[in-house]
């Protein structure tokens, strides 16, 4: 699986122990990472190495693996912020603002609406999104496509094409669950009202 590390914060323990210190913090979401490794970190594009990996108890290891939690510090002193994405150059994620998926709608009070805004929560980023257009629905007893009635709503599944306000860094559901899936929230009430998986 292709390597991906998405960036939940960035730490800098107070202590004497860490003085100058900086690391960045997250759960690898697919692949291995290991001390040495060369990185790509999106969207900026900058390129360094991996100089230490250290586990959930602050003790350095030879390498990370999804699912596991763990810190990575790098060779170079790189702006890198929450939100962002470690990845390996020679197989990057996808990088696009247009997004194909299957969704499934969660909301008993509000049907999918086409042209609606939504917040998109993609692995540690978020992004507002517009739904462009819904492509057919599945008939969940028989799996075959509705083309007539492409109103979605709950638990019915269909797919959709998005447009997001900033690009996500993503492969599809069928390569990494965890780049390949993403959650649409209300902006009004903040409530999650679908599930939507990559293609």
């Amino acid at each position: 699986m292709h390597a991906r590390f998405p960036v939940q914060w960035v730490t800098r323990p107070h202590s004497d122990k860490w003085h100058d210190f900086r690391g960045y913090a997250g759960r690898v979401a697919g692949g291995v990472f290991k001390p040495g490794d060369e990185i790509m970190v999106l969207p900026s594009g900058f390129k360094s190495r991996i100089k230490a990996i250290y586990g959930s108890d602050l003790k350095e290891t030879n390498e990370a693996f999804s699912p596991m939690s763990c810190t990575i510090t790098l060779d170079d002193n790189i702006d890198i912020s929450r939100g962002d994405l470690i990845a390996k150059p020679n197989n990057p994620p996808v990088a696009s603002q247009d997004i194909v998926a299957m969704i499934c709608w969660f909301s008993p009070e509000k049907s999918l609406q086409v042209r609606g805004k939504y917040t998109i929560r993609h692995t540690t980023r978020d992004a507002r999104a517009i739904i462009q257009q819904v492509d057919y629905k599945v008939d969940i007893n028989t799996l075959h496509k509705i083309e007539d009635d492409l109103d979605l709503s709950l638990n019915e599944i269909g797919r959709v094409r998005l447009r997001t306000s900033a690009p996500l860094f993503h492969d599809s559901y069928s390569i990494n669950r965890n780049t390949g899936s993403f959650i649409l929230v209300d902006e009004m009430t903040n409530m999650t009202v679908a599930a939507g998986m990559i293609i």
